[in-house]
């Protein structure tokens, strides 16, 4: 507009901005998408950290383990390959109880008890998820606030999603870079389902089953192969009017264990009480752990155990990756969905849905 028309502008009138590139002028106003760059991290730096006991590159390493993402996953597999000469050198223990038996309260005491003895000790513990959206709370470190506070202590908390009797597929994988970060203790903490007991019973060297006092129902109510997957059977909350039922209770559990097979051989299962609370029993428990490594040792269990859990973990993840295989391709996918329609319509059978699901797989 002239000079001499500024008078005349009305209220509507619109300034000019005033001109850069970034509002196109002068180039394409068309906005070019760069190819997303590549994952890349420092791994000798990564594995030096981890190996010092940098907390922050554990848990980062861990994370690419447990990551989704293709380039991640490599970067993980390729730090613990590095990391695998330096595990090994642990006691794994797997805690698992009824709910309400005080698993985290137990962690924690017990934990803090070997980190202020001098131990580095990692918790592994896996937080039930939603089935309906598959988020999970991750609590434990909430739960176990004194633990987490402590120098010689690593909690790692993991969602259940997805995974087989609530026991994360990578706990094994986690465990591992945890032993070569220099924990001397790794507890294995199970959601508690039924299922995980026998699954994490297969990574770990020592089972502990935690029990309620009140043995009655509860009796009743155990499972007797869970029974008979455990090392030791603790009666947790043995203090104040509950110490006399809980001392009941552990000469109940040794009368039944008498009758049952042991989980390792020459090794006769006990039963002891704990109060979590009070932090009285926890030293039995340790030294009930040590002799059992010494027995475990002295008739090779110990290195048969595990070697054998290796070769279990192989064939583990071979049906994980034909799982993840079979699931990923679109043309099942899309086969699926018609079969789904034919088997809810009753046009066909299951197993024939089945038959003809793996039939068309054969023929590709």
């Amino acid at each position: 507009m002239a000079e001499t028309d500024k008078t005349n502008q009305s209220a509507m009138h619109v300034m000019g901005g005033i001109k850069s590139q970034h509002d196109g002028v002068g180039k394409s106003s068309v906005k070019k998408f760069s190819k997303k760059k590549p994952f890349v991290i420092d791994q000798a730096e990564y594995v030096q950290e981890v190996r010092n006991g940098s907390r922050l590159h554990l848990a980062k390493t861990i994370t690419l383990i447990e990551s989704t993402v293709a380039d991640q996953q490599t970067i993980g597999q390729q730090l613990l390959k590095e990391l695998l000469q330096y595990t090994g050198n642990t006691i794994r223990i797997g805690i698992t109880g009824v709910p309400g038996a005080g698993k985290s309260t137990f962690i924690e005491a017990f934990g803090k008890m070997l980190c202020d003895q001098g131990y580095k000790v990692a918790v592994l513990a896996i937080d039930p998820s939603s089935s309906l959206t598959g988020g999970s709370i991750l609590g434990d470190k909430t739960r176990m606030e004194e633990l987490a506070k402590h120098p010689n202590a690593f909690i790692r908390p993991s969602p259940s999603a997805g995974t087989l009797g609530g026991v994360h597929k990578k706990s094994r994988e986690t465990m591992l870079i945890c032993e070569a970060a220099g924990y001397d203790v790794i507890l294995v903490e199970t959601v508690g389902v039924g299922q995980s007991e026998t699954i994490v019973r297969g990574m770990v060297d020592f089972f502990l089953l935690l029990a309620l006092t009140g043995a009655g129902d509860e009796l009743q109510g155990m499972k007797k192969g869970i029974m008979e997957l455990a090392d030791a059977i603790i009666v947790n909350k043995a203090d104040g009017s509950n110490e006399k039922l809980a001392k009941k209770t552990v000469a109940e559990y040794k009368q039944i264990l008498h009758f049952l097979t042991p989980s390792s051989p020459n090794w006769t299962t006990p039963a002891l009480a704990v109060s979590s609370l009070y932090k009285t029993g926890l030293d039995k428990v340790w030294e009930t752990i040590q002799t059992f490594k010494k027995e475990m040792l002295l008739n090779n269990v110990w290195q048969y155990r595990r070697k054998e859990q290796t070769v279990a973990w192989f064939k583990t993840m071979i049906v994980d990756r034909l799982y993840d295989d079979f699931f990923s391709s679109t043309d099942k996918k899309q086969e699926m969905a018609q079969l789904e329609g034919l088997v809810r319509d009753g046009q066909v059978t299951v197993s024939q849905a089945v038959e003809e699901l793996f039939s068309s797989n054969s023929k590709q």
